[in-house]
């Protein structure tokens, strides 16, 4: 019976100890939201030149992104790319390669995070672009390096790759801010 008593009181101390370290050491209470602003320029590499061949586009592009941080090192994001002009491109999938056309497309995309180091993020996805002509399902995965500018802000610069299903591939390079809304 001692020796019950004895484990149950050694147990529960340590518990109370991990308990109070983590209260002393300050640390971040979650989940943690962040919203940020990236401006970037897509990259397309089966853009139409006037000619009717291929060309490289690359175009300006803002990214809206808000983010659920559950832990230090996973997050899920709502991540919403929109291109700012009306582009043509070639179907990479498809034997005669047919023309698309985008207006202002809009592209967001339901991203898992996870960030193994302070700096570095890994990011991975399923969403959508929206444009008048027709709608696209698209995967994205990407990379991000950001560093904190005070208690609420950070900067960072960010790399993307989208996976249009049966139509193009893009990639964007981007540079953008976000603050942290839950501190």
């Amino acid at each position: 019976m001692k020796k019950n008593i004895l484990a149950v009181l050694f147990f529960s101390t340590g518990l109370l100890a991990f308990g109070q370290e983590s209260e002393n050491e300050g640390s971040k209470k979650f989940p943690e939201h962040t919203l940020g602003l990236v401006l970037s320029h897509a990259n397309i590499s089966t853009g139409v030149s006037e000619s009717g061949g291929r060309k490289w586009l690359s175009i300006p592009a803002w990214g809206l992104d808000y983010n659920c941080w559950f832990t230090e090192k996973w997050a899920l994001g709502l991540h919403t790319d929109f291109i700012i002009e009306k582009i043509e491109v070639k179907e990479n999938l498809n034997s005669d390669e047919a023309i698309l056309e985008r207006s202002y497309p809009i592209a967001p995309a339901l991203m898992g995070i996870y960030k193994p180091t302070k700096h570095s993020s890994f990011l991975f996805g399923m969403g959508a672009e929206f444009a008048k002509e027709e709608n696209l399902v698209l995967n994205r995965v990407g990379y991000e390096w950001s560093t904190e500018i005070g208690e609420k802000w950070e900067l960072g610069l960010s790399f993307n790759y989208d996976f249009r299903w049966n139509a193009y591939d893009s990639y964007t390079l981007g540079f953008g801010i976000s603050r942290n809304l839950s501190r």
